[in-house]
């Protein structure tokens, strides 16, 4: 044989690999012979977490996903839901009905207020550059449009339905005026989402008058039209009505947290929204029955890893533990009814898990015996993984810097540099022989060795690799997006065989998003299953090894 200096150093790394798998693991399972074609874990579902919802003028009930860039008709009758407005036109936090049947909404993540007349006329562009458009709404009498920002702004505006003129700003700075309507007398009715209020505005002037304190998080309200305001309460499932005339909150039913909107539609039922579950629900107003219309398993299937004999997935509005042989989803924490902050991927340590949001910037360190939050790590640039080390510090992938930083110290403050010039670093695991294997977006794989820094291209000419995990026998599973397909990567000498492909991932992003968007998760039990979670479609697929 030859001398261990002769060898590539993509043989040396292969060896090592090899070398950790045996000692780690004993006996570990060979190498399949291929692999049997996909089976369904989690079924699929409509929407990317759903939000805003409209019954229009011909009776079709909208719904409306920031995430999934697209606007949704659903069948009142059977639930049956299709793209009523595709991406990138159709991203939709909130939806409004006007009073000549016209159609507007807010598209959140592009700052855009857009409008169409009817099916047959063309979408305008009426308001651009609001960062953060949340809510609008139609006064029915005179066909003014108000639109508010929330949560990246915090301002109520006029908006011009011609577009040539400017926004007109009536007031800011007033909590977060979330779902709102606008009432018969041209006054303003919604929540104020950070002091949980409902309120009225004077769209004259701006002045705020409060109608209810009682709320933790009120999401959304509407008028019914016979003296009340109904509001959801994101963060206790609450549907209740208000009386205008005298405040007096009424529940009438509580659903599961994480509501985000309702609408009321002509004959009085009440449909909500759960951008957790992708779920309508329809509430009897006068009984407060309720029934889910639509619903899924999983909102935005994300980040994905296998640990304890189970999969643990980010879902954007939740976390959640999967059974990987039931397809079984339990919920682990909640957003608004919990500290999660739009959690995208998972990271896996020894003793804790990592929830990380590029949205937000955020890694949240979660123990992984208590499941609760250990501490939360803010002021990250685009982190779209991270990994807890055994001695307390944290790695963490930046794309917008493309550097894998390692944070320590008090608070984590202390942010020493890895490696950098990563070329869109997107996930990461530790391999077995201690080196952190990355995929890079421009379509590689790398060994970074933590010691040095240095770094060596495994594989290259990926089509966007997002997803990867290390098989018990060495090799790396890893999702080409671009491609709809995973691949067994050999890190002995990069060669690669398809594991599966025309899978329903690589979710496009929307304007100005970064491009791997949603990621792939990808998971390998302990047997040599391989699972993946399908961006597309909210699916969560198993693919079983072939000896």
């Amino acid at each position: 044989m030859k001398p261990l200096r002769a060898l590539s150093a993509l043989a040396v790394i292969g060896l090592l690999v090899s070398l950790a798998a045996c000692s780690s693991m004993g006996t570990a399972p060979t190498r399949p012979a291929g692999w049997a074609a996909p089976e369904t874990l989690v079924p699929p579902s409509a929407f990317h977490g759903v939000h805003g919802l409209a019954v229009d003028a011909k009776g079709r009930l909208l719904a409306g996903t920031v995430v999934g860039n697209d606007m949704w008709e659903v069948d009142r009758k059977t639930g049956a839901a299709k793209v009523f407005i595709a991406s990138p036109e159709g991203q939709a936090d909130d939806i409004a009905v006007g009073p000549k049947g016209e159609l507007a909404w807010t598209s959140y993540l592009q700052g855009i207020v857009r409008l169409r007349e009817s099916d047959a006329a063309p979408i305008r562009i009426v308001a651009k550059d609001l960062p953060g458009i949340n809510s609008l709404a139609f006064d029915m009498k005179n066909g003014k449009l108000y639109a508010s920002q929330v949560f990246l702004g915090d301002a109520l505006w006029e908006i011009d339905l011609a577009g040539g003129k400017p926004p007109r700003l009536i007031v800011k700075d007033m909590g977060g005026f979330n779902g709102f309507e606008v009432g018969p007398d041209g006054q303003l009715y919604g929540p104020l989402w950070f002091k949980g209020q409902l309120v009225r505005i004077n769209p004259a002037d701006g002045a705020i008058t409060v109608l209810n304190r009682e709320f933790k998080i009120p999401a959304a309200a509407n008028l019914d039209g016979k003296g009340n305001l109904w509001a959801v309460d994101t963060r206790t499932g609450e549907v209740a009505k208000v009386a205008l005339a005298d405040g007096r909150k009424t529940v009438v039913t509580t659903l599961a947290t994480s509501l985000d909107n309702l609408a009321i539609a002509p004959e009085g039922t009440v449909y909500v929204s759960n951008m957790a579950d992708n779920a309508i629900i329809e509430v009897d107003p006068a009984t407060g029955r309720s029934k889910p219309l639509i619903s899924g398993r999983l909102a935005v299937a994300g980040g994905m890893k296998y640990v304890g004999g189970a999969l643990w997935i980010a879902d954007t509005f939740s976390f959640r533990r999967i059974d990987p042989q039931s397809g079984a989803v339990t919920d682990i924490a909640r957003m608004q009814a919990s500290d999660l902050e739009y959690p995208m991927t998972v990271g896996l340590g020894t003793k804790q898990l990592a929830l990380v949001s590029w949205f937000t910037g955020t890694v949240q360190l979660v123990d992984r015996a208590s499941l609760k939050t250990a501490t939360m790590l803010h002021s990250f640039k685009a982190p779209y993984d991270a990994i807890p080390l055994d001695d307390g510090s944290v790695l963490v992938a930046e794309i917008a810097t493309g550097s894998l930083l390692r944070a320590s110290g008090a608070d984590f403050k202390d942010r020493q540099l890895v490696a950098g010039g990563l070329a869109g670093p997107v996930q990461m695991v530790l391999g077995r022989d201690g080196a952190v294997y990355l995929t890079e977006a421009a379509g590689n794989l790398l060994r970074i060795d933590l010691a040095t820094g240095a770094k060596t291209v495994v594989a290259g000419q990926l089509a966007l690799p997002e997803g990867l995990a290390q098989t018990p026998w060495g090799s790396f599973i890893v999702a080409e997006s671009a491609a709809r397909r995973l691949v067994e990567i050999n890190p002995a000498d990069g060669t690669r065989r398809t594991v599966a492909e025309n899978l329903p991932i690589g979710l496009a992003p929307g304007p100005g998003l970064p491009p791997p968007y949603i990621v792939t998760g990808v998971a390998v039990a302990d047997d040599g299953t391989v699972f993946v979670s399908a961006d597309r479609n909210n699916a969560v697929l198993k693919i079983r090894p072939q000896r």
